[in-house]
């Protein structure tokens, strides 16, 4: 064995417990079912209260008096909270409990839910969103933490991660239409939105105390101090770029503005910190004879090393994560424009041409459950990303004159595939191969870069947008106010394009990604009960056995 990985060796051994496995007792197939099903409403909450509320923008605008360029906000706070704090409730996660964490968070989502359906100003609404945002990202990596922990690699697991994987299409299905439901005939309007989801919260926290078994204390750290210094940086870094790059396109002076420029490099600087500060206590606790007994030296909040797992293809998922929701995302964002902005569209008729998405999502994560212990993984995470960047690339080149099912159906169909395929293939692969005592860190790694690649793919997306926008326009005659209202319709339509191309580029990138780094990966379901690493290569059993040895 090599110093390093005898350093490696003793790293995680100064984490583990030396008690005893201790068995859960037998459980039921019906507390399986409720426990998935439970941990699925969780996926669908989170979701349901972006889209929900998404479609009911319009009408809080005119009720609460708030202008246009403001609402989004009422997106933007809940999605910054949620993203930003994955990792450190995750870490909680780990060193707590994953139960109490979960209904913690569900509760949180449904009592800050239910002021906001009270909120009577712009301000203590965007607040009590910001807040709500909390409960999300306390939930959605204990949910996974939870899976991971309850039910061994068997088929029943991948039953389970597509499930969770499918609250995402059902979620948005459901946002939409009951959202759209209750904000038009209801006489509370948008504020039934918020307390129909409070209920629906309030039935995942039950369902919780019933079906979530405790964690296994032997996974437990004996060291379960928290890394506040490592919480503070990454929250802090994360918080500044997902703002800058939500906000950049529409500061006063874009990009150029000197706030969005200062935050950016504050936000890095952050988030080079964190790597170097985790990097320092991973080394620490390595070290014999280390004095370990200090405030400033707790176990690091994420351990550097989790990126190298699988032989450092947990980072390639991990980045084609990130690849695939810049693609997926900023196909969602620009389409919903084109539909209403440029073909005209009401916001109906829009929610009908997309509805295709959440079909498709369910049974894309159908088709996982039952091919996962199956097929490689790295088919279907390059089939998903190429139909992502397909289904751009069908609006990149899109003739407006043409009827709905030449170019948008298709597209509606292709779009969800990389998503979908993604996320229960990439969640499987993330809980095989951390350790029992970072599963629900490796969750909140995975749900983070989802949400960073989403900021990033549409900011990326809006600056090729506004450039091709103004240039084209130019060649009209036209200087476009900032607005860009002003600008010909066939700049319009070529901005789009280009947009397009950007987020067709991605969603290439990512099948790319997989197609070099995960051939030899293999199947991560499983056809029958048998050993997390049995499908691993024989160098990924070595790695596995050195990290996991006391």
């Amino acid at each position: 064995m090599t110093p390093a990985d005898d350093d490696k060796r003793r790293s995680v051994a100064s984490t583990n417990t030396d008690k005893p496995t201790i068995a859960h007792p037998p459980r039921s197939f019906a507390k399986d079912v409720l426990l998935i099903c439970t941990v699925t409403l969780a996926m669908i909450l989170n979701t349901a209260n972006n889209t929900a509320v998404a479609i009911a923008l319009p009408t809080i605008g005119k009720d609460l008096n708030i202008v246009e360029y403001k609402l989004q906000w009422i997106i933007s706070a809940y999605s910054l909270s949620s993203g930003c704090l994955l990792l450190f409730l995750g870490r909680i996660a780990d060193l707590y409990s994953r139960k109490w964490t979960f209904i913690f968070g569900c509760a949180f989502m449904g009592i800050f839910g239910l002021g906001c359906g009270f909120a009577n100003d712009e301000i203590t609404l965007d607040v009590l969103r910001g807040i709500q945002g909390i409960g999300a990202a306390a939930c959605i990596p204990a949910g996974l933490g939870i899976l991971a922990h309850n039910f061994p690699p068997s088929p029943i697991r991948s039953i389970a991660f597509a499930t969770f994987a499918a609250g995402a299409p059902v979620g948005g299905a459901i946002g939409l239409a009951i959202g759209g439901v209750l904000t038009q005939l209801t006489a509370q309007t948008w504020r039934s939105t918020f307390w129909f989801l409070t209920g629906l919260s309030a039935v995942c926290c039950v369902g919780a105390v019933i079906s979530i078994d405790e964690d296994d204390s032997s996974h437990r750290l004996i060291d379960r101090r928290v890394d506040w210094l490592g919480a503070f940086l990454v929250t802090a870094g994360l918080t500044l770029i997902i703002f800058v790059l939500s906000d950049g396109s529409i500061a006063p002076n874009g990009w150029r503005t000197g706030y969005i420029i200062g935050l950016l490099i504050a936000g890095v600087a952050l988030l080079v910190l964190f790597v170097f500060w985790e990097h320092y206590l991973e080394q620490l606790h390595a070290r014999e004879g280390a004095a370990l007994d200090k405030w400033w030296t707790p176990p690091p909040l994420m351990s550097v090393t989790i990126w190298t797992r699988a032989q450092g293809r947990l980072a390639v998922v991990l980045g084609i994560a990130f690849l695939e929701w810049c693609s997926f995302n900023s196909w969602t964002f620009w389409v919903q424009l084109y539909y209403q902005d440029y073909v005209a569209l009401n916001p109906v008729l829009t929610m009908v041409r997309l509805l295709p998405m959440s079909v498709t999502g369910v049974l894309c994560n159908v088709l996982v459950a039952l091919v996962v212990g199956h097929l490689p993984v790295v088919f279907l995470i390059v089939i998903g990303t190429l139909f992502t960047g397909l289904a751009n690339l069908l609006f990149a080149v899109i003739n407006p004159a043409a009827p709905y099912w030449a170019f948008g159906f298709p597209a509606a169909i292709l779009s969800v595939f990389g998503a979908d395929f993604v996320f229960a293939t990439g969640t499987l692969f993330v809980a095989k191969v951390c350790l029992p005592h970072e599963q629900s860190v490796g969750g909140a790694l995975f749900q983070t870069l989802t949400q960073v690649g989403t900021a990033f793919g549409i900011a990326i997306s809006t600056i090729v947008f506004n450039a091709t926008l103004s240039k084209t326009s130019l060649q009209y005659g036209v200087h476009v106010d900032k607005s860009g209202t002003n600008a010909p319709r066939p700049a319009q339509l070529v901005a789009y394009k280009d947009a397009m191309w950007t987020g067709c580029a991605f969603g290439f990138a990512g099948a790319l990604l997989a197609f070099v780094f995960l051939r030899s990966v293999g199947i991560v379901g499983h056809r029958k009960e048998r050993d997390a690493r049995s499908d691993l290569t024989a160098a990924d059993e070595t790695e596995m056995a050195a990290t996991t040895r006391a």
